[in-house]
């Protein structure tokens, strides 16, 4: 079954954002296409499923500068590069910063719809990642600084009598303090913490 989604389509050539975007508009898809890289930054907003159809070969900013400046801003919109001429470092280049697929002019429409798919798949599946990891944030934030401290320390594998020490309390008031952490964090037991926070980023600052 289709991935509902967004195609943006930034593409210098007139005539190819037109064919494209009626060609995916007629399989069901929404569309925006820009003349340049700047168009597409001034107005882009990745707030839905969606992927970005790029040409490499563009004047003023090329696609491999659009997509540095999309991972600076911390965008990782799937990204399909389209060409008729490229180096291959600029292919390599491309893939190394996460791009999904590169496909040479003229491709076919198929081609081009299986890593549209692709694309919004993954787009998905990081939007999914980012709720969860917001979720865990917030519980996160409701532990006290010393349930923190213990979280953290029951994330690395150690036992209380480990955290005891290092903590210089009683294992007796860690187990205290474990238990308020499974409580907080909604969860029964260690295995489902560590389940939970796969993934998740403590702060540089955790004492």
């Amino acid at each position: 079954m289709k991935a509902i989604g967004h195609v943006f389509i930034v593409d210098d050539d007139a005539e190819i954002r037109l064919h494209l975007g009626n060609l995916l508009r007629h399989v069901g898809y929404s569309v925006s296409d820009f003349g340049s890289a700047k168009e597409f930054l001034a107005s882009y907003s990745n707030s839905g499923a969606s992927v970005l159809v790029l040409d490499m070969r563009m004047p003023i900013m090329s696609g491999l500068d659009l997509q540095k400046s999309l991972r600076a801003k911390g965008s990782d919109i799937p990204i399909i590069y389209i060409s008729g001429e490229s180096r291959s470092q600029e292919i390599i280049d491309a893939m190394k910063d996460g791009a999904i697929d590169f496909l040479w002019k003229p491709f076919s429409h198929t081609q081009l719809v299986e890593a549209i798919e692709k694309g919004l798949n993954i787009d998905a599946q990081h939007h999914k990642s980012r709720k969860h990891y917001k979720h865990v944030e917030a519980m996160y934030e409701t532990l006290s600084r010393r349930e923190k401290s213990i979280f953290a320390l029951m994330l690395l594998g150690h036992g209380n009598k480990d955290i005891a020490a290092k903590l210089s309390v009683m294992p007796d008031t860690v187990k205290k303090y474990r238990a308020q952490v499974f409580e907080k964090m909604q969860v029964d037991n260690l295995p489902a913490l560590l389940d939970l926070c796969k993934g998740f980023e403590l702060p540089a600052d955790i004492d």
